[in-house]
């Protein structure tokens, strides 16, 4: 049996010095400086080593894979496993062959997420308008270089941009990759950081092209002219909005609207739709269509399947008789992701710092950097062709007298002293030297003789054209331009997402295709709320409630109008009572608070039927305080179905009433006295928690119970119970202007 441990054994002192040792070693320290030195350096290895892109147009994940493939002479050889490409980024890139075959598969040409894919790829590599369609492993799949990527890496052998060494100093790769065209604007591109996030949508090459020549020959041109808008691997339509755009362009944050594309089979009464949005994906566009169907919002569609095989994306919608197509589509953008927003948030890196620019601040910042690649590419070539000329001059000396190099050769007796001899007997350097001495004796010839003269006079004449170039802005933005012109003739294609304007749209008005007509609703003490048509209620209009509930309010009104309902939690819910089902007297209706997705505990205590949005409403509170609010104050603009701050939370709410026009009321309080008052000497108030103003003045220990319409009240002596200011105390109940039970 176990020993029973006694309570005080968990309180003893621990004697044992490992303990006490690992104790003396736990420090205090601030959270301030636990963030400082431990989180801090993480965040910032996120922002500027993986999340957001730099000006080349890639992240490191990236360039460290596209390298590796070029390193591999994948640009002109055949493609190789997917899985030797992996394995030999790691190398460069430590995070795991799943990080870096994911990498390479938002790359490639299959999966189709760039405008101008840069691995051209074989197999199964997904779709990126799929959520469920999984890429192979990559031991099945096979990739190379695209031939875009000669753009990517023309100048890398030419020190046009900087290498760093790789994690563990075994080898280096490039820190950029001097692409020849605003790749930043072409590829798509996305990622989240650690307080910041960056979303990069691309734009088709011609364009963005046009755009940099532009700008390089006029850095005040207008964007927009060559710039049409953001062009899609998925395709689309883009709504065009001329001041979104320009937000765009000029502060690089704001949002684009596109929609899908669709044609009608009239043969077979139903739609194909084959281009998506670029942020959705079919599965989730067909979950959505499902939903509407089974809550019978959609009850012009049958069926709805995936059509989708190697001939490209189709979602097939198959339509009831008599639907109109292009009604029914109107629908399904506003009800589903066939019409989204795409976010801009074109944040980059630039000089390791992350900036969020426009495109005009974007093409600045890169025809800066690509113009200082061109200029290390010339100092590249002008030095070689320097050392070459170097290498001529010597040469050049020797042969003026080559019999004495042959018998300064000759007469030499170790090898080692062969260029120490020649350098003494010509005057040159080592290094003009050792290349003479490597020259092959039948090169000693005069044809041999006269070329090498010939190259001289050449090569001076280039040195002098590239130290000229690199000496002249304008001569080097020619460079570029050129470069462009080049790149958008060999790869430009046209859009693939076309743009369409917002007079070209037919919108799509939800009370359009609500059929109207009038029916009566009723709205019980218990919250249960029913809508009945007159045929129904001339056949039966015995409510059947139950059996401790009764009915609150009922009203007339039609089936396209909109509804409030106020809640003792100070809230208001609003709907059409076309969301509501036509009901029968015979059943209960439906239970609001769980149709409208009430708080707990909350109920209803009054339904207003708001019309246009005109009149007040009156709250009547039991301190003796009422509150006249405009009713335009609850009027919204989006489709908002709840409204908190309905009314003042500071007294309890003795009545509640919708004012159309000034009417005489009548107010009873607990100590039986009653008030008579008109309502116009209210003022209407724009807030709708406005404590209101004191009505009937109340004794400590009584309060407000009723508010009732004049002409419903059993009153006859008026003159007593009217006041003509407030406030007022009123008069004591009479018992000729009263029953029974109020008086007691």
């Amino acid at each position: 049996m176990a020993k029973k441990r006694s309570p005080d054994e968990g309180n003893k002192k621990v004697n044992n010095p490992n303990v006490m040792g690992l104790r003396a070693q736990v420090q205090e320290q601030p959270i301030t400086d636990t963030l400082e030195t431990n989180y801090m350096p993480y965040a910032m290895s996120v922002i500027v080593s993986r999340a957001i892109p730099e000006i080349d147009g890639f992240k490191p994940s990236h360039r460290k894979l596209l390298y590796t493939m070029y390193k591999m002479g994948l640009l002109t050889g055949a493609r190789t496993k997917s899985a030797n490409i992996v394995g030999q980024t790691m190398r460069l890139n430590p995070h795991g062959d799943a990080a870096i075959y994911d990498t390479m598969v938002r790359l490639s040409k299959g999966y189709g997420a760039l405008l101008h894919p840069f691995v051209d790829s074989k197999g199964n590599f997904g779709k990126v308008y799929s959520r469920d369609m999984a890429w192979a492993a990559s031991r099945y799949t096979e990739a190379k270089l695209a031939p875009i990527c000669q753009e990517l890496f023309r100048d890398l052998d030419q020190d046009a941009v900087d290498f760093v060494d790789n994690y563990d100093n075994t080898m280096q790769e490039p820190s950029l990759l001097p692409t020849t065209f605003p790749n930043i604007l072409v590829s798509a591109n996305q990622g989240i950081a650690v307080g910041m996030a960056s979303q990069l949508c691309g734009f088709n090459l011609g364009e963005v092209c046009d755009t940099t020549i532009a700008y390089l020959k006029n850095p005040a041109c207008s964007i927009s002219a060559t710039l049409l808008g953001p062009d899609f691997p998925t395709g689309g339509e883009i709504i065009h909005d001329a001041a979104a755009l320009e937000e765009i362009y000029r502060t690089g944050r704001g949002s684009v609207k596109i929609r899908g594309k669709y044609r009608y089979v009239k043969s077979e009464n139903l739609i194909e739709i084959y281009e998506i949005p670029y942020t959705t994906t079919t599965e989730a566009i067909i979950d959505k269509v499902a939903e509407l169907i089974k809550a019978s919002k959609l009850r012009e569609v049958s069926d709805m399947r995936d059509e989708t095989d190697l001939n490209g994306l189709k979602l097939a919608i198959d339509l009831k008789r008599g639907t109109d197509p292009d009604k029914l589509m109107a629908k399904l953008f506003k009800a589903t992701t066939l019409q989204d927003s795409i976010s801009c948030n074109f944040n980059v890196l630039v000089a390791g710092m992350p900036r969020v620019m426009g495109v005009g601040e974007l093409l600045e910042e890169w025809c800066a950097w690509r113009t200082e690649c061109v200029r290390r590419r010339v100092y590249f070539t002008l030095n070689k062709k320097k050392e070459k000329l170097h290498l001529l001059k010597g040469l050049k000396r020797i042969l003026l007298d080559i019999d004495k190099a042959i018998q300064i050769i000759r007469e030499t007796e170790g090898e080692a002293d062969v260029v120490p001899n020649l350098m003494i007997g010509f005057g040159i350097d080592q290094v003009q030297a050792e290349y003479v001495a490597e020259i092959k004796l039948r090169n000693i010839n005069k044809e041999y003789i006269l070329k090498r003269v010939r190259e001289e006079e050449s090569l001076r004449d280039e040195i002098d054209d590239l130290e000229d170039l690199v000496n002249d802005p304008a001569r080097v933005k020619k460079v570029i331009i050129d470069e462009l012109k080049a790149v958008k003739k060999k790869y430009a294609q046209p859009r693939l997402t076309t743009i369409v304007y917002e007079h070209e749209i037919e919108p799509y008005n939800e009370e359009d295709e609500t059929p109207d007509y009038p029916v009566t609703v009723f709205l019980s003490m218990g919250g249960y709320f029913k809508k009945i048509t007159p045929q129904s209620l001339r056949m039966a209009d015995v409510q059947k409630y139950k059996e401790d509930d009764s009915l609150r309010q009922s009203a007339e009104a039609t089936n396209k109008a909109e509804i409030m309902f106020f809640t003792n939690r100070q809230q208001v819910y609003k709907a059409r009572l076309s969301d509501f089902d036509d009901s029968k007297a015979s059943v209960l209706g439906d239970y609001l608070p769980s149709k409208l997705g009430m708080d707990a505990e909350e109920s209803v205590i009054a339904l207003v039927l708001p019309g246009d949005y005109s009149g007040s409403m009156l709250f009547f509170f039991e301190n003796g305080k009422a509150a006249r609010v405009d009713l335009s104050a609850y009027a919204t603009t989006s489709n908002r179905r709840k409204l908190t701050g309905a009314y003042c939370a500071k007294s309890p709410l003795a009545a509640l009433l919708h004012l159309k026009e000034d009417r005489e009321l009548a107010l009873y309080s607990s100590e039986v006295r009653a008030l008579i008052f008109n309502t116009a000497l209210l003022s209407p108030k724009a807030t709708r928690t406005t404590q209101g103003v004191q009505v009937m003045t109340m004794k400590p220990k009584y309060h407000l119970t009723e508010v009732k319409n004049l002409e419903d009240t059993s009153i006859t002596n008026l003159a007593r119970y009217r006041c003509r200011a407030l406030p007022a105390a009123g008069a004591l109940l009479r018992e000729e202007d009263g029953d029974q039970m109020r008086l007691l």
